[in-house]
Order: C-alpha cells, then sequence, then structure tokens
C-alpha cells in the first residue's frame, strides 16, 4: 500500500534538500516542492529527487489565463511529476484547461481551494461572503465538474464535503495542515493530527516541519507512520 504522507520540502539550499532526502525511505513518502524551492532551483532538484526514487508533488498552484495554465500544466506533465495542482478560483474554464493539456499523461491534477492558513475573516476581506465550507464546496465541486483527480483543502473540511457532494471515485483528497500532537502549529489555522485527517477521509496528508525539522526525520516520519497503522 502507498504511504499517505507527503513531506514538504522547505530548505534555503539545494544540498540541504537532497541530504534530508537522503535520510528518508522512498517508498513510506512523497515529496513536495513549493513555490520557493523550485523558484530557487527548478528542474534539476525535482529531477535530482526523482532520480533518487521519490514521486514528487509540484506545488506551484497556478493560476493565470486557461492557455497560460495549461501549457503550465503540459511542462509538468513532461517533466514527470506525480503530481501537479491549478487554483480553483480560478475557475471552470481554466481547470478545463489544465486537465485538456495533461490528457494521455499519468500525473494527478488537483485544485487548492482555500488555503489552509487562510480563515472565514480572510474570505470576508476579499470580498467573498459565503461562508467558509460553502466556499470550497463551490469550489471543490467546480473541480469534479472539470473532471480533475482531487482538491487539496484543509482535512477539517473532507467528511462534510462528502455528505454534501455526489464524489467520482476515486476522488482524492490531498490535505495539508497535519500536525502530529508532539508538534507544533506554526503558521496554519485551520489544523488537525494525521489519525484525524485519515478518519475524516483524507486520502494525502502534507507534512512539513515536523519531519523536516525533526534531528531524525525517517524515525519522525515512521512514528506518524504507525500512529496510522494502529487506527
Amino acid at each position: 500500500m502507498q504511504s499517505k504522507i507527503i513531506i514538504a520540502l522547505d530548505f534555503p539550499k539545494a544540498e540541504l534538500a537532497l541530504a534530508f532526502a537522503e535520510k528518508l525511505d522512498p517508498t513510506l513518502c512523497k515529496l513536495k516542492i513549493g513555490l520557493e524551492m523550485y523558484t530557487a532551483f527548478g528542474q534539476s532538484l525535482v529531477k535530482q529527487l526523482m532520480t533518487m526514487g521519490f514521486d514528487i508533488f509540484l506545488d506551484l498552484k497556478f493560476h493565470d489565463i486557461p492557455n497560460t495554465v495549461g501549457a503550465a500544466c503540459a511542462k509538468a506533465a513532461e517533466l514527470g511529476v506525480w503530481m501537479t495542482n491549478v487554483h480553483a478560483l480560478g475557475g471552470l474554464a481554466m481547470m478545463q484547461a489544465a486537465k485538456k493539456a495533461v490528457e494521455g499523461s499519468p500525473i494527478f491534477l488537483t485544485a487548492v481551494t482555500i488555503l489552509t492558513s487562510h480563515h472565514a475573516d480572510d474570505l470576508q476581506q476579499i470580498g467573498i461572503q459565503r461562508a467558509l465550507l460553502d466556499q470550497i464546496q463551490v469550489l471543490t465541486q467546480l473541480a469534479i465538474q472539470a473532471e480533475l483527480h482531487g482538491i487539496v483543502c484543509s482535512a477539517q473540511e473532507v467528511k462534510e464535503l462528502g455528505k454534501r457532494l455526489h464524489l467520482p471515485a476515486p476522488f482524492l483528497f490531498i490535505t495539508p495542515g497535519i500536525r502530529p500532537v508532539w508538534s507544533k502549529t506554526n503558521d496554519q489555522q485551520r489544523i488537525v493530527t494525521p489519525a484525524q485527517a485519515q478518519a475524516n477521509g483524507a486520502q494525502y496528508l502534507v507534512i512539513g516541519r515536523p519531519i523536516t525539522r525533526a534531528s531524525q526525520p525517517q524515525q519522525a516520519l515512521n512514528t506518524i507512520l504507525s500512529e496510522l497503522a494502529k487506527l
């Protein structure tokens, strides 16, 4: 069975990320590369990590006109990453263009709904009047209509979305904001533990600093996997 854990890399130097990856078993986790590291180190780092055996989630949250987003997703597919994503707030036409651009590729294409660093007040500030969960439901429905493989959202919302929506099978929930009970919350707002996320129905759990800042990263990963296996 594939691991549910996606480790979010956040290192200032490529060599630190590679040294960290050397400490991990690539059969027990996947790796996420976001905007900061991709901007700094580009495809070179992605390719090196894939050569080491890791599946890569290229977390760039594309949000632009449909043609541009489609072209960007096609390049991600050509790179050979396991997953990439777009912002659902870009709208249906944009997501459909992204989906069409990667047809025939094994890449998983997902949509970010509302960032886990946001809460209801943030939506009000940018003019979104719906309640937080209602807005996430609308964006999820658009992602389903665009035939994306799943969404990125807080694990707090997964169970309720399953009740409210007719989800295609399979439909992936990728959930950041995961914090074991023994770790700090840092800058996340809508957080849950790995056990809670799994119980809510999340397929993949994105975990960063509790593992990347651990003195023994593989041991921290093993601890989380053991906790999940007991459920």
